[in-house]
This record gives C-alpha cells, sequence and structure tokens, in this order.
C-alpha cells in the first residue's frame, strides 16, 4: 500500500505549488505533522511518507524541503547517512531538515556537516519548529544553540537560544529597519508572506493576480523600507520582526532566487 496518506490541493493551470516531504515511520507522528504543516505552509504542497524508499513518488514535484525523522538514532548510523544520500539523488534541489530526539551539540554539528540545513530537536516548542522550517525555505540555516554562547549575551536562559547559526548584529542600524517595517502596505505584507515561502516573482504574481512587474515593485519597495540588500536580508529582517516576542535570533542566509 502507498504510504502516502495525504497532500494538499495544487493550483489551477500552469502553476504549481512547491512541495515539502515529510519522512516519519510512525503513523500517529506523521499525520500530527502533517497537520501542523498543513496550516502553517498552505502554498506548499505536502507529501508525507514512512520511509525515503517511497521518495519516487515526489519524482514529478518541484519538492523544496525533506524534514528526515531519525528519532533516537545517532546522526553517524549508516541507515541515516543511507537516507540522506537517498534524499540528495532523488531531490537534488531540496534542503533537508532533521527531526531528532537527541538535542546534543554534537549531533547537530554532525549533522550540519552533513549537509542538512536545519536541525530540530523534538524538544523545542512547534512554533520554534515552524520558523525554522521557514528559515530553512528561504536559505537560511537552522540550529539551537548552546546557551554558552548567544544565550548569554542575549540573556536566555533556556538550555537553548533559541537561535541559529549566525546572527545579526544588534547595534548595526536594524532598529531603524525594524521600524520602517512596519510602515509596510497591506499589499506589500502579502507579497512578504509569499516570498517568506520562497516562491518565484512569478508565482507570487499568479498567486495575488498581479504582473510579475508590480511583484518586482512591490520587493524592491520591500527592500528598501528594510534597509535590505537583497529579498533573503528583507525576509529574515520581517521575520526577526515577528520572532521578536519570542526572542529569537535572526539569522543570515544566502540570497532567494530573483525568479
Amino acid at each position: 500500500m502507498d504510504d502516502i496518506t495525504n497532500s494538499t490541493k495544487r493550483l489551477s493551470g500552469t502553476f504549481h505549488l512547491p512541495t515539502l516531504v515529510i519522512v516519519e515511520p510512525l503513523a500517529l507522528f506523521r499525520t500530527c505533522i502533517l497537520d501542523i504543516l498543513r496550516r502553517e505552509f498552505d502554498a506548499f504542497e505536502i507529501l508525507d511518507i514512512a520511509t525515503v524508499q517511497s521518495l519516487d513518488c515526489a519524482s514529478a514535484h518541484v519538492v523544496r524541503l525533506v524534514v528526515l525523522s531519525i528519532a533516537d538514532k545517532p546522526i553517524d548510523d549508516p541507515t541515516v547517512d543511507d537516507d540522506l544520500a537517498a534524499i540528495a539523488e532523488c531531490c537534488p534541489g531540496a534542503s533537508i531538515a532533521i527531526l531528532s530526539n537527541r538535542d546534543d551539540e554534537s549531533t547537530a554539528l554532525a549533522a550540519m556537516q552533513r549537509g542538512v540545513r536545519g536541525f530540530l530537536p523534538t524538544s523545542i516548542p512547534i512554533e520554534l519548529a515552524v520558523a525554522g522550517l521557514r528559515l530553512v525555505l528561504v536559505g537560511g540555516v537552522y540550529r539551537p544553540l548552546p546557551a554558552v554562547g548567544w544565550g548569554k549575551m542575549s540573556g536566555l536562559e533556556s538550555p537553548y537560544t533559541r537561535g541559529l547559526a549566525t546572527a545579526y548584529p544588534a547595534n548595526d542600524g536594524r532598529a531603524a529597519a525594524d521600524r520602517n517595517v512596519a510602515e509596510f502596505t497591506p499589499r506589500e505584507q502579502q507579497v512578504l508572506a509569499e516570498l517568506e515561502l520562497g516562491l518565484s516573482n512569478k508565482l507570487i504574481a499568479a498567486r495575488l493576480n498581479l504582473s510579475e512587474n508590480t511583484v518586482k515593485m512591490h520587493i524592491q519597495h520591500i527592500m528598501r523600507k528594510c534597509a535590505a540588500h537583497n529579498r533573503t536580508e528583507a525576509v529574515l529582517r520581517w521575520r526577526g520582526r515577528l520572532l521578536t516576542h519570542h526572542r529569537e535570533i535572526v539569522p543570515a542566509a544566502v540570497s532567494i532566487p530573483e525568479s
């Protein structure tokens, strides 16, 4: 029996939603994760499978992210390496995030060394896991940092800073940019929400019923108001403002494709 249990609907016409794949052997956990991600990532088609061996079902999809659950396995377990290699082969353009019951620093570092873009311990809150996945989707690298580093600097008391591998300095002019974020028009906020999902100008235009030139104009205005040099920086500063209430640290990241 095919272990795909659900997928979100596609856009009509020639535009198709990018795809997010969940790999979780346990049906109950997989269903719970699926339910959350369907609410949080409605601009994505979501496939849930029990094993990496079923990834061939995604061959016709544009897979942007694969979330691989490894439970209690150490990161150097041969089966984990095999799964990572299979994902890289089946979905060469996709980022990989690992969901692990382990939350030690050595496991997180080992995951990063294997090219994993997101490391999500099951000990973190769900809202933080979702924020981490969003950052991976826009080109960031997510892993909680030990409190001995950024934790002490930011005054956090939890075992992790709830932050990321790299962060913007606190006193380099971002405060003025944050004030400008509040000045976004409703349409600019809509475009920002689409950018946050890593969508191209063409797909954003289709979803918002705008021309590509209009989308480009809104993005230029957004970057100016954020004092950002590129789309990724604008999105991450926007996310940083939204996550301020959770006392997050915003990471640096690679650029989002222009189209």
